[in-house]
């Protein structure tokens, strides 16, 4: 069951914003803490520096010798959206940069597992790895740093999860948020780390005249790839992300992006010339997770590298294939869920796990997301391994928790109970034995009533205040998409206003959609304006008649050159 929510408007800090900015935009702005213009400014020459990221030295001196000596480099990578993409990066960059030989390896899944394991670090030293270059993972790769090195590769290890207790002994370790790293943004994604090793990278060879004899690489040709990445993995929109963001939007819009992106928004019936950043996240993104989850990633990985067109088509052809798969076996769990949590769920809980014997191991983050949304607590989604004695588990969390603390938390009370996990502050992976599941249960509930703030459960959803009826318009719904980016830490404007229901209508293949038709609550009849709106998943709390409150985003609508509002709801309520 949903809980009912109270809509809290958002508290704006005093500003020196340009009166000249909408007045819907001007309280948006600063209601997310901009003080000034200069926040507004994401152009790529305000990007922080790299010189903060610690280790960042030591990893470019190495990885330029190795150019330099023609030493094989290969990246491990992770086998989600911000792992395929910063392969993809590596790949390019690297190469770019004069790497005489470069290649990638992944894991399995279902057979090996999140990060560097040895059994990864065995495959890259059989293709020939002298130097093995991590990203979006390693800082958790105890063992399979040291197999790495026992077999003789040199490990650059760049990551941005939270470390454990005990660090890898890599040749270089590059994470904003390991011990004593003094890099000002600590919310890079795994991909924004490999993008400031590689213009760190480029810096040095540069001073060695190593561009004398080839061209020198435009790296943010590349921040396409950068943008899904960081979006996908729902990593913070600080400043320097933004920025980041930002400038990728700027290429895809100009079609500028590598082809396989623009084949996977032309599978989506997608313009190019429109997309924002949240179409980076539910468009771009779980297409790239799918073949991760059901599949292998390095069908992701090769639809990025494709330089074909054709061959960039068809890889993405088969993402769609794959990500269609991945829908519906995600409908089902998460209906299995909602049964679930509707019988035992209660006011007093906290954390929440929910597990099904023949649920997917590969679709378990994005069914914890979805009851996330649904009871606006954090939840672990488990699934049974290819072990059937061992579960794996995803985690999704709730602003105010940290649901990488809360796990280990649960670990220092409970040694030998959790077999492994990491990840950040809103995401996470772990594995917990079969037989011990409704311990686990117990000890992370546990651990988020202690963690969470008071009044978490008070069950607020923020939101921009009501619009004005003449700000309910198209051209406001303009001036917030070019407004952003928005995401994870700047989010996307929410207004609230109360109206009437003309009709409502079920829609969407699934049944799960529901289309209304809504009018302004108390107008005058004669000023009485229609808007259309769309309450993606909410069939559950179909209101066919009378007056609701509703939480919404605005969105434009395009088809046939034609734009106008829609209403995407993000909650309602009988009045």
């Amino acid at each position: 069951m949903e809980r009912k929510r109270r809509l809290i408007a958002r508290a704006a800090v005093a500003h020196r914003l340009d009166g000249t900015l909408p007045s819907v935009l001007q309280r948006v702005y600063a209601a997310r803490g901009l003080v000034d213009m200069g926040d507004l400014a994401l152009d790529l020459g305000r990007m922080l520096p790299p010189d903060g990221l610690k280790g960042l030295d030591t990893a470019v001196e190495l990885l330029a010798a190795a150019i330099a000596d023609g030493r094989k480099i290969v990246i491990a990578g992770d086998y989600d959206a911000d792992g395929a993409t910063g392969v993809a990066l590596g790949m390019l960059g690297f190469k770019a940069l004069g790497a005489a030989a470069v290649d990638y390896v992944v894991p399995n899944r279902v057979t090996m597992g999140y990060g560097l394991s040895p059994a990864l670090a065995a495959i890259a030293h059989e293709l020939g790895a002298q130097v093995l270059v991590t990203v979006d993972n390693g800082i958790a790769s105890v063992a399979g740093v040291a197999a790495a090195r026992a077999l003789g590769m040199q490990v650059v290890v760049t990551d941005h999860h939270l470390p454990g207790p005990e660090l890898p002994e890599a040749d270089a370790l590059v994470n904003p948020n390991q011990p004593g790293c003094g890099f000002e943004s600590k919310s890079l994604a795994g991909v924004g780390v490999m993008f400031y090793l590689l213009v760190a990278l480029r810096s040095c060879l540069r001073e060695r005249g190593h561009f004398a004899i080839r061209p020198e690489p435009k790296l943010a040709d590349w921040l396409d790839l950068v943008a899904v990445g960081t979006v996908a993995d729902v990593a913070r929109l600080d400043r320097n992300n933004r920025i980041l963001v930002a400038q990728g939007l700027a290429r895809l819009r100009a079609g500028r992006a590598r082809p396989g992106l623009l084949a996977m928004l032309a599978t989506a019936s997608r313009d190019p010339a429109a997309i924002t950043a949240t179409d980076l996240g539910f468009v771009l993104g779980p297409r790239i997770n799918a073949a991760g989850r059901l599949a292998d990633i390095r069908t992701g990985i090769e639809c990025l590298l494709a330089d074909d067109t054709d061959l960039a088509r068809s890889l993405a052809e088969t993402l769609e294939r794959i990500n269609r798969e991945r829908r519906e076996i995600q409908r089902s769990m998460t209906e299995d869920a909602i049964v679930q949590i509707a019988e035992d769920l209660d006011d007093t809980r906290a954390g929440v796990t929910v597990f099904d014997e023949d649920w997917h191991e590969g679709v378990v983050g994005p069914v914890a997301s979805r009851i996330k949304e649904r009871v606006n607590r954090p939840v672990i989604a488990f699934a049974p391994s290819q072990d059937p004695s061992v579960l794996k588990g995803s985690a999704r969390s709730i602003p105010g928790l940290n649901v990488r603390d809360a796990i280990a938390l649960v670990d220092s009370r409970h040694p030998a109970l959790i077999e492994r996990f990491g990840g950040h502050a809103m995401a996470a992976g772990l594995t917990v034995s079969k037989s011990r599941y409704r311990q686990f249960q117990q000890a992370f509930d546990l651990a988020c009533r202690e963690l969470l703030p008071p009044g978490w459960n008070d069950a607020g959803l923020e939101t921009d205040g009501e619009l004005q009826p003449a700000e309910l318009s198209v051209q406001t719904a303009l001036q917030i998409e070019r407004g952003g980016p928005w995401g994870a830490g700047f989010e996307e404007p929410r207004f609230d206003n109360c109206f009437d229901v003309v009709e409502a209508r079920i829609v969407g293949a699934d049944g799960t959609h529901v289309k209304y038709r809504l009018r302004l609550a108390d107008q005058a009849a004669e000023s009485r304006v229609e808007y259309g709106a769309i309450d993606f998943g909410g069939a559950a709390r179909l209101c066919r008649k009378g007056r609701i409150r509703a939480a919404y985003m605005l969105a434009v609508n395009r088809f046939r050159d034609r734009e106008s509002l829609d209403l995407r709801l993000d909650y309602l309520s009988e009045l």
